[in-house]
């Protein structure tokens, strides 16, 4: 585990108390955030025939959607640094509520793209962001167990949307539905009220670290030659300052860029199975609400596996190489859709959401607790906002171009196929750079422990210099 993944916060987390009300805060919020894209699936053979249009017109919805949650990353991350995170979640659900209530009076796709998926979407990015950086400065010791129960918001909230969806359109229609999801995801609001800044015990600084600036800026100002000229000090500490909010150092820190690379091509087939899993089954004969099921049963498992992980990832065996623990659900998700094709029925429909729970729940649980093992929480907040914003892309995509396969060959399992591929070739991946990036930060740590015995040892020399020069003195 990096050496710094926990230092540099100033003060002491508390690791427990109003923290854990801050962690049912935010497996509310990043419930609605990861689970609502995906249950608003349920609507969308019905939508699709509504408007007349293709399968990869519709994904388009759910793409859209999380597409502007993850390129609203560091916009929030700004926010956050510069605000908090309780009222950026709190105008989050007001965002999503408001995009619901508008899409319900839609006359065409393009009304959803804009309402269900760019305001939804940001008003999600302000959901999601802010609950996984607030969980950062509350807990150090025990943060995979509560990152892993944050994270389990997601699949309690898609089990419970995914029946709710069915019944409300059975009710009122995809219309009347939209204006009662948009008053169901005011819960934001409560969940962001529960989110109270950390009281920080602030502990001594350097006095070469500029108070108002932290992170790789502070590194650099400190660094900064005093002798230079004024106009130079203003700029370097302008430029530190803008690191507060988005800290670029990150393109050059190693973990990251492994990290930022494998997820590129991860998410191209991430999301895509969870969105065509009720239409597939739809396809294969079976009725809506079983459909339905399935992404209960999916959630379901997920639900369980989410807090397991966090368990079993905060372990003196695996809390060390964490990374290797990420790398192994990643491939197992690949595994998971290359075999897909091979369940037939049903019953072979329930087993592979049953194994897919498991995979797609242990990647969501440890998918933001490596980040921070790799940067420190007290660059999280900016890592995460640069991660989103690249991911927006493949998450755009992913769904459209997996939709795109099953209009071309009219069977969903060339698509289970490619998502496999997405996921099995960035899992393999990790496992080597991240075998590597231990390598060379073991021997990072063995020379700075050697430079430092150095150091040490050059210091104890010149005292012991000092005191027999000193002796000889008073001894003449």
């Amino acid at each position: 585990m990096p050496p710094a993944a926990a230092t540099n916060l100033g003060y002491t987390p508390p690791d427990g108390g109003w923290g854990w009300a801050v962690v049912f805060g935010a497996f509310i919020s990043i419930g609605f955030s990861y689970a609502f894209p995906k249950s608003l699936t349920i609507y969308f053979k019905e939508i699709q025939e509504y408007f007349s249009v293709s399968y990869s017109e519709i994904a388009w919805v759910s793409s859209v959607m999380l597409a502007s949650m993850y390129a609203g990353g560091p916009v929030s991350s700004i926010l956050v640094n510069r605000y908090g995170s309780r009222p950026v979640v709190m105008i989050g659900g007001l965002m999503v509520s408001a995009g619901m209530v508008l899409a319900s009076f839609g006359t065409t796709i393009v009304h959803l793209y804009l309402c269900v998926g760019v305001i939804g979407g940001f008003g999600l990015a302000f959901n999601l962001q802010p609950s996984l950086t607030i969980i950062g400065t509350y807990f150090q010791v025990k943060r995979p167990l509560a990152n892993g129960l944050a994270m389990t918001g997601s699949p309690v909230v898609l089990s419970t949307l995914a029946p709710l969806n069915q019944f409300l359109f059975d009710s009122f229609g995809w219309r009347g539905s939209f204006l009662v999801l948009g008053s169901i995801v005011l819960h934001c609001c409560i969940a962001g009220a529960l989110m109270r800044p950390v009281n920080k015990s602030v502990q001594p600084k350097p006095m070469t670290e500029p108070p108002q600036c932290n992170g790789a800026a502070a590194e650099e100002d400190a660094a900064t030659d005093t002798s230079a000229p004024s106009a130079n000090q203003s700029e370097m500490r302008s430029q530190g300052c803008m690191h507060k909010f988005i800290d670029f150092s990150l393109f050059r820190h190693r973990g990251f860029l492994i990290y930022l690379a494998g997820n590129v091509v991860m998410f191209f087939g991430f999301f895509a199975p969870v969105v065509f899993l009720a239409p597939y089954a739809k396809h294969q004969g079976i009725d809506e609400y079983s459909a339905a099921l399935l992404l209960s049963i999916f959630a379901l498992v997920d639900m369980f596996i989410r807090p397991a992980t966090g368990l079993i990832g905060n372990t003196k065996w695996i809390r060390p190489r964490i990374q290797y623990f990420f790398s192994f659900a990643v491939s197992y998700n690949g595994v998971c859709h290359l075999l897909c094709p091979l369940a037939s029925g049903y019953v072979g429909l329930v087993i592979y959401a049953v194994f897919f729970g498991l995979a797609f729940g242990m990647v969501s649980a440890l998918l933001f607790e490596v980040l921070m093992d790799l940067v420190g929480a007290h660059r999280f907040s900016s890592a995460v906002g640069l991660v989103t914003i690249i991911e927006c892309g493949p998450v755009l995509l992913g769904p459209p171009i997996s939709g795109a396969l099953v209009d071309i060959f009219g069977d969903y399992k060339y698509m289970y196929y490619a998502c496999g591929v997405f996921m099995l070739v960035p899992g393999i991946f990790f496992f080597i750079m991240h075998y590597y990036n231990y390598k060379k930060l073991d021997e990072e740590r063995r020379q700075s422990v050697a430079v430092e015995m150095r150091i040490s040892e050059e210091a104890v020399e010149l005292k012991m210099s000092q005191d027999y020069k000193t002796a000889h003195e008073t001894d003449g």
